[in-house]
């Protein structure tokens, strides 16, 4: 029915047309000036487990996709956009479903869905957007570090006052994960197969019976300009959590090459009540259910930019509400256990909205070779939490970027182990360590 909306909106706009010798051109230039492209995947996950047990071992997953894109030229600032989206394990599915990855495509051995299906409307002031899409916002976006991206069904609104500021307004209707086919009302804490969603790698802790989500609103603002950027955002994750995020950074341009930087980042949220489905399950999050939701956090970054790199050391901390949900743990209904949220010292396998209230340092390295084509990052984060005790993450990641002719291939592989942690944070309470090749070609 969603698709057929937006289908529909199109005919309508193209219905507007006059017939005749003018019409036609219009029709023509709409596909002729309008864009094709896409990108090709290919990852092989490993999750290897010091500790394996037949309920859970050591895990893989291995698998390409396809992700296609097409958008049409504009006509009087209207134009609309497509994505296909596939993914196959090619043949590479174990015979015991517990050694499965299922976080790289799900359990299946092929994945199919229309990433985006959508009409718009842009002028030199503002953007519309209806229908099917990919988000980019820090509590909402993407998470597309598997072979398919979230995606949500939406209304969007973006107006650009001067250059450099946005003001930008969602209303988020239903989800599609990066494991679905098709777009559900609900997000990363419902479990597989809810409303046959095959929803796999969020925190899945809610029941089959638990109600439906009624969606999201978002409003939120973000400015450029020099050395400074900030961004501002408040979402009401309706029956979940109020959330209101900030962050901003500045780069002091020396001009000697080695310019400091700073960064503060900032969030709250609350919410509760019979009407909370967190609430009104008694979901345990971290070991712990509640009667409300709230959550604190701060963070901060000292950093500086040298050629062809930059160091950072950040900090978080997340203050412990008793009586809450998850002692105060970070309410994310689309990052949840996703590691895909913006906090400075959040890990690829997990961070403070996962462990829970506490506090966590991280230094972090990045430095560029030949011209930026090959780039070396090094991360070691250390966490001290109320509910989950004190873990470690040591994360280094290769990336080559090809040019000439292989233009748009990019090989890249992430590697991370984490040790400690109480409560089967990692499995039996030993180190864990997650290995991601990733094989990307971008046309």
């Amino acid at each position: 029915m969603r698709n057929t909306l937006i289908v529909l909106a199109v005919a309508g706009v193209l219905g507007t047309l006059s017939t005749g010798a003018h019409a036609q051109d219009a029709l023509s230039d709409i596909f002729s000036q309008g864009t094709v492209n896409g990108e090709l995947r290919v990852y092989d996950f490993n999750r290897s487990y010091d500790y394996e047990t037949a309920a859970k071992p050591s895990a893989h997953a291995f698998g390409g996709s396809i992700l296609l894109n097409a958008q049409t030229g504009s006509l009087d600032g209207f134009s609309a956009g497509v994505s296909l989206i596939s993914a196959n394990s090619l043949g590479s599915l174990s015979n015991n479903p517990k050694r499965v990855d299922t976080t790289l495509m799900g359990a299946s051995d092929s994945l199919t869905a229309l990433g985006q299906a959508y009409l718009q409307y842009k002028n030199d002031w503002v953007t519309l957007r209806a229908g099917d899409q990919y988000l980019n916002t820090p509590w909402m976006g993407n998470s597309d570090g598997r072979l398919l991206p979230n995606s949500y069904e939406a209304l969007t609104v973006d107006l650009t006052p001067v250059k450099g500021w946005d003001i930008i307004g969602i209303r988020e209707l239903s989800y599609k994960s990066r494991t679905s086919s098709d777009y559900f009302d609900d997000n990363n804490y419902y479990p597989n197969n809810y409303q046959g969603d095959t929803l796999y790698g969020g925190n899945q802790g809610l029941p089959l019976t638990a109600k439906q989500t009624s969606g999201t609103w978002v409003l939120g603002t973000t400015y450029a300009s020099g050395g400074l950027k900030v961004q501002g955002w408040y979402y009401d994750f309706l029956d979940f959590t109020n959330m209101a995020y900030a962050d901003g950074s500045y780069v002091f341009k020396t001009g000697t090459g080695f310019d400091p930087v700073i960064g503060l980042q900032g969030l709250t949220e609350n919410g509760g009540g019979s009407d909370n489905v967190l609430v009104a399950n008694q979901l345990k999050i971290n070991g712990v259910a509640g009667h409300n939701v709230r959550s604190d956090v701060w963070g901060a970054d000292l950093g500086v930019i040298i050629p062809n790199g930059r160091f950072d050391v950040y900090y978080n901390k997340v203050d412990q509400q008793n009586g809450s949900v998850g002692d105060g743990s970070i309410i994310s209904p689309f990052t949840a256990s996703y590691a895909t949220d913006p906090l400075y010292t959040s890990s690829m396998i997990r961070g403070l909205v996962e462990a829970g209230p506490g506090s966590a340092w991280k230094a972090k390295m990045t430095y560029g070779f030949f011209d930026n084509k090959l780039q070396l990052v090094g991360s070691y984060a250390r966490y001290t939490t109320d509910l989950n005790g004190d873990f470690h993450d040591t994360y280094f990641d290769v990336i080559y970027n090809f040019d000439g002719y292989l233009k748009g291939l990019q090989i890249r592989d992430r590697w991370e182990k984490s040790v400690g942690g109480l409560n089967n944070l990692n499995p039996g309470n030993k180190p864990f360590t997650y290995n991601r090749v990733m094989l990307t070609y971008k046309f």
